[in-house]
């Protein structure tokens, strides 16, 4: 947890970030993610009950002062009000209206059942927005190939190990600057820390095993301070390379490929990785899920949107396909 946040945190909502980062095993990210919905969910308490100062900006408003008093005050009420104001007054969209629903519902359970600090949950009953399901933008299997085609350069095994990382291994951004030189185990498999500090193994392909290997072969070893030695991916300035950098190779050859300016990126990478692995690997989806490193299923289901030409080879499938009436 950034020390800004618990330095400006009220002791009762550090407590519960505190609770999610270390008893639930939340990601920092996560846990900001909880202390800005609340934040931004108390500036509005605070200012349609008339205690915060008049006449100063939403953003500024002090909730140093949320007490127990006044979470035991929130009604269902007060948390539909709350969502009406991100939406007209603060122009969230529904998916951002649905995070912030998901973030009280979480904080008012924990106050009610794990802590049992107030009687009633208000977001007991609380329903969520409707979000509008999109499809994962994802490069198709020949976009994939020209991207891994494009390559080049003077750290062009370095470069093309974590293309292929990303589109065979579905890895997130973080995961993959995460990445050890013990991460790899000698039976072609990586070991993985997801989100919330989650071990998972993926199993490495042919085509990750190769990649690795050539990588590996000119991997600089030299100059690297002592403290990140062990890190898999190395920058021009023989450090554990940054997630920004990863951002700017990838964007790099997604230019070079023909793929630029369509809203590709890492984490479109590890969409193409799954829809890919899907569509055309016959992948059961719970195998998916924890090849992803989901939490949840739903989370997986995304990916089993299917294209016109899975669907009719499914229909022509059917044992009964090619039954006739008789005559």
């Amino acid at each position: 947890m950034k020390l800004e946040i618990l330095q400006t945190c009220p002791p009762i909502i550090r407590d519960f970030l505190t609770y999610n980062e270390t008893i639930k095993g939340k990601s920092s990210r996560s846990v900001e993610g909880y202390f800005l919905d609340l934040q931004s969910f108390f500036r509005y308490l605070l200012m349609v009950r008339g205690k915060a100062e008049k006449g100063i900006e939403f953003e500024k408003i002090d909730i140093s002062a949320v007490d127990l008093e006044l979470i035991r005050s929130v009604t269902i009420s007060d948390l539909y009000a709350f969502l009406v104001f991100c939406k007209n007054e603060r122009s969230n969209n529904a998916a951002t209206r649905a995070r912030k629903t998901s973030t009280l519902r979480i904080f008012f359970k924990y106050m009610s059942s794990q802590t049992h600090q107030i009687e009633n949950n208000p977001a007991l009953l609380l329903e969520s927005p409707k979000v509008k399901q999109s499809l994962p933008k994802h490069l198709t299997l020949e976009d994939s190939l020209e991207l891994l085609n494009s390559v080049d350069g003077n750290n062009k095994q370095r470069d093309y190990c974590i293309l292929v990382l990303f589109l065979n291994c579905g890895l997130r951004l973080a995961e993959l600057c995460s990445l050890n030189l013990s991460s790899i185990s000698s039976d072609n498999t990586l070991t993985v820390i997801g989100k919330g500090n989650k071990e998972r193994v993926v199993y490495l392909n042919n085509a990750c095993v190769d990649a690795i290997r050539a990588y590996l072969e000119v991997r600089p070893n030299d100059g690297i301070p002592a403290t990140e030695k062990n890190a898999l991916f190395i920058s021009r300035n023989h450090r554990r390379i940054s997630p920004k950098t990863v951002q700017h190779i990838v964007k790099t050859y997604l230019e070079k490929s023909g793929l630029g300016g369509q809203g590709f990126s890492t984490h479109k990478l590890r969409h193409t990785a799954a829809t890919l692995m899907y569509q055309h690997g016959d992948v059961d989806i719970r195998v998916l899920k924890d090849i992803l490193g989901h939490a949840n299923l739903g989370t997986t289901q995304i990916y089993t949107h299917v294209s016109d030409k899975q669907i009719k080879h499914a229909v022509d499938q059917n044992p009964l396909s090619n039954v006739k009436q008789r005559k």
